[in-house]
């Protein structure tokens, strides 16, 4: 399947199939910070937020990443994870120099599974467009965001609203 998005008003072409509220969360095979693999079964029971991002650095997914971990930090039970494809190298310098070492950011650099598997491959750029899926404690999606502009911000209340009524 596909759908466009643009990226300051230019179209691209995103790769995967939408997902929908209700929808089972596939697993995933992402690499974290230390190189380790990490499926969606590691993080347990927890509520998850899933902030899916182009680049940790860029303004707005700078900006994105740090607001939902941020938004959450007082929600016992939850979770923020942020996927991008950028290199765990530059995942964990950008951890460090936002000062959110307990931030969980996981690389889809591999193979891009994630990113076709949740709908949010730029066929183009090989990089993941911008989407916010929350997840209850049975990885079912309960909030599904895919952004139609990469530049755009999510709606940052509505995603940490549909996390807190799961709480």
């Amino acid at each position: 399947m596909t759908r466009n998005v643009t990226m300051h008003g230019n179209p691209l072409t995103v790769r995967g199939k939408s997902l929908t509220v209700g929808d089972a969360a596939p697993d995933f095979k992402l690499v974290d910070n230390s190189l380790e693999i990490k499926t969606l079964a590691d993080y347990g029971d927890a509520v998850k937020l899933l902030s899916i991002v182009p680049s940790l650095d860029t303004g707005v997914c700078d900006l994105q990443t740090r607001q939902f971990n941020e938004d959450i930090i007082e929600q016992p039970g939850a979770i923020v994870i942020t996927v991008s494809v950028d290199l765990p190298f530059a995942q964990k310098r950008w951890c460090g120099n936002a000062g959110l070492k307990e931030a969980i950011t996981l690389s889809d650099h591999r193979d891009v599974s994630f990113g076709k598997a949740y709908g949010v491959l730029i066929e183009e750029l090989r990089l993941l467009a911008r989407a916010v899926f929350v997840l209850d404690r049975q990885n079912r999606i309960t909030y599904v965001e895919y952004l139609k502009e990469m530049t755009d911000h999510p709606n940052y209340e509505a995603a940490i609203k549909a996390l807190s009524t799961l709480l």
